[in-house]
């Protein structure tokens, strides 16, 4: 009862206000329309769990730090414009389109996905692409028209991945990485302009909106993508940035509305977070929106001077800009974060402050920390990266970090099928004196210390949607011959995505919200997997 109690301190602080204006009013007659709700899909699950993983690396984005072997010596620079021009220059358009061509299909090997799957335990990856991956059609007026040949085949190479990656159960995040002009300076965005031009240039941001289309279009019907990101790294205060979120996302939700669309936070979490709310709102149809934030403390002069302690110290404070308004999205819309990219890396001026620790003892601290941080908080990470061309990486290396225990992925996903079905077995024997309890102390709670009208029964609705959600995430891997089990990771997507299937209108949807998210949490305390990301 004590994790009860604890639940229903936070509820009255959240609804009381609410409740106190309800009973000075007469209460509405209800508008409630018919239920959508279906059982929780494999592709809902793909979507909506909490996505541990990686950034697959610098395939369809060339880094000359990661991919060196791809840069010929004459290549003028360290982007992916360079390399493609030098390599044209020196062997010819069709020998590059062909070495280009053979580098996107066999720079991630099958051994190197079944690694992501068996000892990573991967549920998805991120995907970083080019406007120019697209094709001839999308490098017109761009720095890419003159070597576009190349490209022909780079959107089929892009559906290949994600259906290799499909196969085994790992969905992808499609992130279009490099935007017209840049839409930070940085080499990332295709060419050592040094410039951000996406922003100011009308023409660059119609050009991206059209790619973002095709790529909606193309996705709608191909298994295994949980996401379109629009944007990588947006600058900081970037002008016309949030006027053209919305323009895509009006784009968007017209060729498929249930596909999530992530948004860089443009190095500021709380203003993304309150832009979001309003997108993210149980009255407003279109696409769930996620906030794609990251976290680097190797890059700032400020970094510089602080120990790797201190650094530790602070990794749990990153998402203080989500507090208060995540978790009831009755009150005020949802708020979902992901970190989609972090490392383990320092530097060397903090490592030199290190007090006689060992420098690998500090970074599987590191690393642990962000993985509990991240799996408490957000609703997935992305280690920033898997492939380069010194595997296995170092602090930068998912598979250095993971083989060092310095990442870990959450506690279900190491369960076998066995462990599943069992906790599963339990769960369901538990449901009806789990629901009986928490429901009777819900009523009860309200209607004891705020005498009033309610409608309990909403509660009771959303609790067992709540429970048979968490039960049919936690076993879908298990029915598709996979070991792990899933989480409900995108908590308040999920919960505005049942809200809105819901049917359920007037003053009392809170009630039914309350129920949900109290269905999941018990559902975790029946197996024993703890989400304290669920707001308790």
């Amino acid at each position: 009862m004590g994790k009860f109690s604890g639940f229903l301190d936070k509820a009255k602080a959240r609804f009381g206000d609410k409740q106190s204006d309800t009973q000075q009013q007469p209460i509405r007659k209800q508008a409630d329309g018919p239920s959508s709700i279906q059982d929780a899909s494999y592709a809902d699950v793909q979507r909506y769990r909490y996505h541990h993983g990686t950034n697959i690396g610098s395939v369809f984005i060339l880094e000359k730090w990661l991919v060196g072997s791809m840069f010929p010596d004459n290549a003028q620079g360290s982007a992916e414009l360079a390399a493609v021009q030098g390599w044209m220059n020196k062997e010819g358009t069709d020998s590059a389109k062909s070495r280009f061509e053979r580098f996107w299909q066999e720079y991630i090997s099958d051994s190197d996905l079944d690694w992501l799957r068996d000892t990573a335990k991967c549920t998805t990856i991120r995907l970083p692409i080019g406007y120019f991956t697209l094709g001839p059609p999308y490098c017109e007026g761009t720095p890419f028209k003159d070597v576009s040949k190349v490209y022909e085949n780079g959107w089929s190479a892009v559906k290949s991945v994600v259906d290799r990656c499909q196969q085994r159960g790992i969905a992808t995040l499609i992130d279009l990485h490099g935007l017209p002009g840049g839409a930070n300076a940085q080499e990332h965005s295709g060419t050592n302009s040094g410039k951000a031009e996406f922003w100011s240039s009308k023409s660059n941001r119609d050009s991206a909106t059209r790619c973002l289309c095709f790529i909606a279009q193309q996705v709608k019907n191909l298994p295994g993508v949980a996401g379109i990101q629009i944007v990588n790294e947006a600058e900081y205060n970037a002008s016309n940035m949030y006027d053209w979120y919305s323009e895509v996302l009006n784009q968007l939700s017209q060729i498929d509305a249930s596909m999530p669309v992530y948004i860089s936070d443009a190095w500021d979490l709380n203003q993304a977070a309150n832009w979001t709310r309003s997108k993210n709102s149980p009255g407003v149809l279109g696409n769930p929106v996620v906030i794609d934030t990251h976290f680097y403390w190797a890059f700032s002069d400020d970094d510089k001077k602080k120990s790797p302690q201190q650094i530790i110290s602070e990794v749990s404070g990153k998402f203080g800009a989500l507090d208060g308004k995540d978790g009831s999205v009755i009150d005020h819309g949802a708020v979902q974060a992901v970190v989609g990219e972090y490392s383990c890396v320092l530097t060397e001026d903090s490592w030199g402050q290190s007090q006689g620790t060992p420098k690998e003892d500090l970074v599987k601290q590191f690393g642990n920390t962000q993985s509990q941080s991240y799996q408490q908080r957000a609703g997935g990470s992305f280690f920033w990266t898997y492939r380069m061309d010194w595997m296995d990486g170092g602090e930068w290396g998912f598979k250095q970090m993971t083989n060092a225990q310095s990442i870990t992925p959450p506690a279900s996903l190491r369960l076998s099928k066995g462990e599943i079905d069992g906790k599963i077995s339990d769960a369901q024997y538990q449901q009806q004196d789990r629901k009986t309890q928490t429901v009777n102390a819900h009523s009860n709670y309200w209607d004891s210390n705020h005498p009033g009208t309610y409608e309990h029964q909403r509660f009771a609705q959303g609790w067992d949607v709540g429970y048979s959600d968490a039960i049919a995430f936690f076993g879908m891997r298990s029915k598709q011959g996979l070991e792990g089990a899933d989480k409900i990771g995108m908590l308040d997507l999920w919960c505005l995505k049942r809200i809105r299937e819901s049917g359920q209108g007037g003053p009392f949807v809170w009630e039914f919200e309350q129920g949900l998210r109290q269905g999941i949490r018990d559902f975790y305390q029946a197996v024993g997997v703890y989400e304290s990301q669920i707001q308790s």
